[in-house]
């Protein structure tokens, strides 16, 4: 009988025992809000992904995270939001990386690396540069050279966006540069700048008001279906999709450092894990809602679609070359990340260009096919 008892007392201490150690485990697992603000309005297809984001978070971590996306200016300035992500005024922002330029030169080449970072990297080899080619450990170490008290998430690539929207055919460099152009901000607008366009950095909600006013003559935003939500084809009618200012550009998610390091480890994983997801699924969102955009802008609202001018790409990449060496040889963080994405390239980009050749004629062969 003794023995029993104390087989049992051993048993309800050995019981006890794992329960202290699983308690600070099962406090670490509670529920946890994270309020993202992003810098674009709430109809925006980047905050349709980004919900569809948040659904898959929310059910890897069993409703443990619960992310709320809150439309630009909600809690702060859309240009505050990550200094507000940083000092915790608010849980978590989403933006393009390249908006940060100004913190750090760098953030351009994983927000938006001018004409392919200048060696052919297109949005998908971005994709396996940043997962596979070094990519995501130097974009972790961004945040750090620029001091911020954030963890990033890489969630949407996209691209290649389109050179743009004018009010008469362009043939040449020479027509393009008659015009006052609405570009991105940073390295991506200063090169047309530098091809002696004249180039008007400005926001997104800015641009269809400067174009009905003539502020501005001709302008760039996205692609198709973000284009077309902005309703540049109300104002202008020529179109033109092959554009190297922003190739690539990748839209992310920052959260405060210390939210992140609250979590637990299965939380963390899951959103990373959802992450992952998240690029593939912007990928294949893309390529459909932008086909049937394009779609409706050519044969419902009198859009032409042409060729960009051959003279155009290699100005724009000769600039665009020039300007990323002169930012190599201004900030050693600059290069080290470049000077990966050179290495990756050499190795990827001839693989991929090459069968990219198929996949294009094999497209082409079929668009034509249907005219």
């Amino acid at each position: 009988m003794k023995t029993l008892k104390k087989i049992l007392a051993g048993v309800a201490a050995a019981t006890m025992a794992v329960a202290l150690i699983a308690a600070p485990n099962l406090a670490e697992a509670k529920k946890v809000k994270i309020r993202v603000q992003s810098v674009i309005p709430s109809k925006a297809d980047e905050v349709t992904m980004l919900n569809d984001f948040a659904d898959n978070v929310r059910a890897l971590t069993n409703g443990e995270v619960d992310i709320e996306v809150l439309p630009a200016g909600a809690v702060v300035g859309v240009k505050e939001t990550l200094e507000a992500v940083d000092k915790g005024l608010v849980e978590g922002g989403f933006a393009w990386t390249h908006y940060w330029s100004g913190y750090h030169p760098a953030a351009m080449l994983f927000g938006s690396p001018v004409a392919g970072a200048g060696v052919g990297i297109d949005n998908i080899a971005f994709v396996s540069w940043f997962l596979f080619g070094g990519g995501k450990e130097l974009y972790d170490q961004l945040w750090k050279e620029m001091g911020m008290n954030v963890h990033g998430l890489m969630l949407q690539p996209v691209g290649p966006e389109a050179l743009g929207w004018f009010k008469e055919p362009i043939n040449s460099m020479a027509d393009f540069r008659k015009y006052r152009f609405r570009t991105p901000p940073g390295i991506p607008g200063q090169t047309y700048k530098d091809i002696g366009v004249a180039a008007v950095a400005m926001g997104g909600g800015d641009i269809l008001p400067a174009l009905e006013k003539g502020v501005i003559d001709a302008a760039e935003w996205c692609c198709p279906k973000p284009d077309s939500i902005f309703g540049f084809q109300k104002v202008l009618k020529h179109y033109y999709l092959q554009g190297l200012h922003q190739v690539v550009v990748n839209a992310d998610m920052y959260i405060n450092g210390d939210v992140w390091n609250g979590l637990t480890d299965h939380q963390r994983k899951a959103m990373e894990v959802a992450a992952d997801a998240s690029l593939m699924r912007s990928l294949g969102y893309r390529i459909y809602e932008n086909g049937k955009a394009l779609k409706d802008l050519t044969e419902n609202h009198g859009v032409i679609l042409h060729d960009t001018p051959a003279d155009y790409f290699t100005e724009y990449m000769n600039a665009a070359k020039a300007s990323l060496e002169k930012n190599a040889a201004e900030n050693a963080f600059f290069k080290k990340v470049w000077d990966s994405q050179k290495a990756f390239a050499a190795i990827a980009v001839p693989f991929w260009a090459g069968a990219q050749m198929s996949n294009a004629s094999l497209g082409m062969a079929y668009a034509k096919g249907k005219k």
